[in-house]
């Protein structure tokens, strides 16, 4: 929902469910990922279990209940760890350049190193797909991020966190690179100019006047309806753009 305040979106996440071949979480886990250009936060509704982070410093879990709130910048690879029934409202920055490619999952190396190869891969199938077709491909895709995944903790183990987050990083750089244009194009439009909005009102009520409260309007909208979307990490509940 790119009309809430500073240009963020958010989303109802239900963790999935689904056992990984490397055995974390009690219940399931999510697809390891990292963004480019948005910081992303959870704050926890309901559930059990953690989030698993990587950066340069090193591996870090955070338990999670309700209550709980963890914020990831850019750059940092993070993987929801189901322990029982973990559900969270996601508040990602930058509205709309997540959903436009800024999330680069950890898949295996032979797969980041081919830009086609990872779109493939990454890419769910199109709208009309039945649900449990989708689910298949999303665990599968999922399966290649751990399976990824667990190479970048081998790496690590070898080289140490700074210069496997590294490379990483080298290449998840390589494959957005080309999206950038649209991405300043819509941050500009959105983000930018709500900043630019700010920064003007500021300046009017330095001088005792603010002619854009004459404008001032409410916008309002409800979640997407019909099944989650699959996520990276679970099933989401959306809300659309609200104006």
């Amino acid at each position: 929902m790119t009309a809430l305040p500073g240009g963020v979106s958010v989303s109802h996440l239900r963790v999935y469910d689904w056992p990984a071949a490397d055995g974390v979480g009690l219940v399931g886990s999510g697809s390891p990922h990292l963004h480019v250009a948005s910081a992303e936060a959870y704050v926890v509704l309901a559930g059990s279990g953690a989030v698993h982070t990587l950066g340069p410093s090193g591996f870090a879990e955070h338990r999670l209940g309700p209550g709980s709130v963890v914020r990831f910048g850019p750059g940092v690879v993070h993987r929801a760890v189901n322990d029982g029934d973990l559900e969270a409202l996601v508040v990602m920055s930058n509205a709309g350049l997540p959903e436009a490619g800024d999330a680069v999952m950890t898949f295996p190396r032979e797969v980041l190193a081919d830009a086609s190869a990872y779109r493939a891969a990454a890419t769910l199938p199109g709208p009309g797909t039945p649900d449990d077709e989708l689910a298949a491909a999303a665990r599968r895709r999922r399966d290649l991020a751990v399976e990824g995944y667990r190479e970048l903790l081998a790496e690590v183990d070898r080289v140490g966190p700074a210069a496997a987050m590294r490379t990483l990083h080298d290449t998840a750089v390589r494959l957005v690179r080309p999206l950038v244009p649209h991405w300043k194009d819509h941050w500009t439009r959105t983000v930018l100019a709500e900043a630019d909005a700010s920064a003007l009102l500021l300046d009017g009520l330095a001088r005792g006047a603010v002619p854009t409260f004459g404008e001032a309007r409410v916008t309002a909208a409800q979640a997407e309806p019909g099944a989650r979307r699959f996520g990276m990490c679970g099933r989401l509940r959306v809300w659309p753009s609200a104006g």
